[in-house]
């Protein structure tokens, strides 16, 4: 005995016509959002480098170097390098010394090539100023032993600070 449902269609077809309004139906699922804030702090922040300074032999003629120190901060982040005067008993940073035993050598660190600024440690007064931008910014030290100094041969050596005040 056949069944018969409504208007010639069978059971089957009827019963998934039965099925509520969207069931079965992945396109008119229900969804819910909520949305959650996001947040950093950023911390004023710089890295320091450095590089030797070496001059050449010295023979009484005046001689000069350069040193490169690399500053990278954080965007928008005003910095200052300082140097301090150095190892040497008595140096200060606008009379720095190497020193070989028990004899000095004289020389100057500036921040210009022509030798007349001279880069101490005091923010402000001689350091260098700068404003990072998140990069690596390169900043050159300019040294110079003047000349007639005639010191006992030797090789003369002194250890320089350089700090960056952020």
């Amino acid at each position: 005995m056949a069944m018969r449902g409504v208007g010639g269609l069978s059971c089957a077809v009827l019963a998934v016509a039965l099925l509520p309004p969207g069931a079965g139906d992945p396109a008119s699922a229900a969804t819910a959002t909520a949305s959650f804030g996001v947040t950093a702090t950023v911390q004023p922040t710089c890295l320091i480098s450095v590089t030797t300074m070496a001059f050449p032999a010295y023979t009484g003629v005046a001689d000069t170097a350069t040193s490169t120190i690399t500053i990278t901060c954080t965007d928008t982040t005003p910095y200052n390098v300082g140097l301090d005067p150095g190892t040497a008993p008595g140096a200060t940073v606008t009379t720095r010394q190497m020193g070989s035993g028990t004899a000095n050598l004289g020389y100057a660190l500036t921040s210009d090539a022509a030798h007349s600024v001279n880069w101490g440690q005091t923010v402000g007064t001689d350091t260098v100023a700068g404003t990072g931008n998140g990069t690596a910014q390169a900043l050159t030290v300019y040294g110079q032993i003047a000349a007639g100094l005639f010191v006992a041969p030797g090789t003369y050596t002194d250890t320089i600070v350089a700090t960056v005040t952020y």
